[in-house]
């Protein structure tokens, strides 16, 4: 295959303050699929991950583990690794922040952009979230809170040196209204241009003076380089690149960045700050940062807090790697949250991996070793059904490469499938069970398992950077090799007159649903069982260390449950309402609706328009829930409804329903969701 020259794509480096979950684990698998189909198309890839293992959450986490912020990194960094490694992944250089060659240069960057006047010192007096490791403005808050977790933030004040972002900000604006593609998907790029470029940049504080935990600056040792400045040059220093000029090849050659695969929370960081950082580097900005949505779980943001987090080992020790891979890809719309459950995971595995996958590959080396003792043959009896068979199988790897393209990768992988879908029902048409009856057909049979055969080789070929041990398994199985995507342009290089191997082991096994949702209960017990009792080490630790009173922690573990006992609770009394009979309650329908699709609607500050399904019908749900709920955040939520309600206008819009909320004394809401998922129009009762 000719080499296409180089290609560089990186992930946001993990941050080190606890494991992660599926939803982070998510973008190592995405960037993994695209680096290995980008080797296969020719190119010569370099992919980079790591970890970001500075700041003041770091020490924070570390005191609460009792021990030092370097055996704390150590630590997370090396799980975060090993779970990477469970995913298969195939990354180039594993980075750490604390890595030597990157505090070196970090050094000399913050002196250089110093020296040439971009990095001043003054005072920093503003609004923090230890949690995000960023500074925010009063507007900038939502409901007083961080605007990017919901956490608590506080006021802060110290000595800080800033950069000079306002003097790059109209270079930059430049550049993205020339460079359409710089930005993706094109809803990130709005957001950046219309709410933080165009309103005007204010100065970027790059160190802190507050704690020690982070990469000294050396001419000022009291201060250490805030972490957005420390954590973004990782993409360079990373491949060689040196402040003083003298870059090593691997920067020559992969430097700019074709991708920056990040999460659509940092995209401000990475399409503002890294590009400003670069422009007074003197160094070329990367090709393309792709913002991916979230993984979440059932709808929500997971949290162990909420006792709703999912690990990719846990999924693999149920499921198998690659059916994890599978999942995480297909599950993320381009530019929607993607959502993640056990049934779902269930049902995904069963019925695309199982049945329409393993199924078909299992069918075809079953028959073909009951009529032709496993010997393929291809006598070349062409039926009616063949040339639409061949002419779907070869136009498979022409679609799934436009998709790529895109960066539409789970387009790409139902792309893959539609192969697999197509030769299931080949052998509904061609009835090779019926053919096998008739002694004159023979030759016709022989070529239909051919097809099959070389069919499942050419989409195994197409499927390797999605699943690579799965594609693997099923040529091994075939007796063949994957075959390189030049070779995929022509249906019949399978040899004929072919063995079989003796071994077809079970690629992907049905699961038993119960067992796996009795299992993922038990899993959520003891997660949240562990969680508790971190808390209350972490508590302990900080007693210890003089960061928290005792009376503090036991209202905290008393608040929690962790002692042991019943935990509190906390309760509000409202009015009581005129008592009604059970006719009365009887005459109200409530019933399990899955929201579809929500908008706010216009003119309204307080209004989301919803379109939720309930059983196979769609109600146009109105609620003044905006100030709680965004309507990204609503899509694949399961709720509540009161679906025999009277319709009614809101706002000039047709509601035709209600969705079931709580609300606490300060008037938050919060909508009402079973327990468990359960099917759209399950009734209330």
């Amino acid at each position: 295959m000719t080499n296409k020259g180089p290609y560089y794509i990186t992930t946001a480096i993990a941050y080190t303050s606890g494991k992660p979950h599926i939803g982070n684990t998510y973008e190592i698998i995405l960037a993994d699929a695209i680096a290995r189909f980008k080797k296969k198309e020719g190119y010569d890839v370099r992919f980079q991950t790591g970890t970001d293992e500075h700041g003041q959450k770091i020490e924070t986490r570390a005191i609460e583990a009792g021990t030092t912020p370097r055996g704390f990194v150590d630590s997370v960094s090396t799980e975060v690794k090993r779970l990477w490694d469970i995913c298969n992944t195939s990354y180039d250089r594993f980075i750490r922040t604390t890595d030597e060659d990157h505090e070196r240069q970090v050094q000399k960057i913050f002196k250089k952009l110093y020296d040439q006047g971009d990095i001043y010192k003054g005072s920093y007096s503003g609004i923090y979230c230890t949690e995000c490791e960023a500074f925010y403005t009063e507007s900038q808050l939502v409901d007083g809170k961080c605007p990017v977790c919901g956490g608590e933030v506080h006021p802060m004040e110290e000595e800080a040196y800033f950069f000079k972002m306002s003097k790059y900000a109209p270079q930059l604006i430049d550049y993205i209204n020339e460079h359409p593609e710089f930005i993706q998907p094109v809803s990130r790029k709005n957001e950046m241009m219309n709410n933080f470029l165009l309103p005007g940049l204010q100065d970027l504080c790059v160190s802190r003076s507050s704690f020690k935990w982070g990469i000294p600056v050396d001419f000022d040792p009291g201060h250490v380089v805030y972490v957005w400045l420390d954590a973004l040059t990782n993409y360079i220093t990373g491949i060689g690149y040196d402040a003083d000029g003298n870059h090593g090849d691997l920067y020559k050659k992969y430097w700019p960045a074709d991708l920056h695969l990040i999460g659509k929370d940092i995209v401000r960081f990475h399409t503002i700050y890294w590009p400003i950082f670069l422009m007074a580097l003197g160094e070329p900005l990367p090709k393309q940062v792709f913002g991916h949505p979230w993984l979440l779980q059932g709808g929500e943001k997971m949290s162990k807090s909420k006792g709703n987090v999912i690990y990719a080992d846990d999924m693999v020790d149920l499921f198998g790697v690659d059916a994890v891979r599978y999942f995480c890809i297909h599950e993320m719309p381009f530019d929607n949250d993607g959502v993640i459950t056990w049934e779902l995971m269930t049902e995904r595995y069963n019925s695309d991996l199982a049945n329409t996958l393993g199924n078909l590959v299992s069918r075809t080396i079953a028959m073909e070793k009951k009529y032709f003792g496993g010997e393929v043959k291809n006598p070349g009896v062409a039926g009616d059904v063949d040339d639409d068979l061949k002419k779907t199988v070869l136009a498979a790897l022409p679609e799934v490469m436009a998709k790529m393209d895109q960066l539409r990768v789970a387009d790409a992988l139902t792309e893959v499938f539609k192969v697999f879908k197509r030769l299931n029902k080949y052998i509904d048409e061609t009835e090779p069970w019926v053919l096998a009856k008739d002694e004159t057909q023979s030759d016709r049979l022989a070529t239909v398992l051919y097809n099959l055969i070389e069919g499942i080789t050419i989409g195994a070929s197409i499927l390797y950077p999605f699943l690579p041990d799965a594609a693997e398994n099923i040529v091994k199985e075939l007796g063949t090799e994957l075959r390189e995507f030049d070779q995929l342009s022509e249906f019949g290089l399978y040899p004929a007159e072919q063995k079989l191997p003796e071994e077809a082991p079970i690629l992907f096994a049905r699961a038993d649903v119960k067992e796996i949702l009795a299992k993922t209960e038990e899993l959520t017990a003891r997660q949240r069982q562990e969680f508790l009792e971190s808390q209350k080490t972490a508590r302990a630790n900080l007693v210890k260390a003089g960061k928290m009173t005792q009376e503090e922690a036991d209202r905290l573990n008393a608040a929690d449950g962790s002692e042991g006992g019943e935990a509190a609770v906390d309760v509000i009394d409202i009015e009581a309402k005129t008592e009604i009979s059970f006719d009365d309650f009887g005459a109200m329908q409530f019933q399990v609706g899955v929201v579809k699709s929500c908008e706010a609607v216009p003119k309204s500050k307080k209004l989301l328009c919803s379109q939720v399904q309930v059983g196979s019908r769609t109600l146009q749900i109105v609620s003044g829930i905006r100030k709680y709920y965004s309507p990204e955040e609503m899509v694949g939520k399961q709720v509540m409804v009161l679906v025999n309600l009277a319709p009614a206008k809101l706002a000039g819009v047709l509601s035709e329903g209600m969705l079931l909320c709580a609300e606490d004394a300060e008037g938050n809401l919060a909508l009402m969701t079973p327990e468990k998922s359960m099917p759209a129009g399950a009734e209330i009762c």
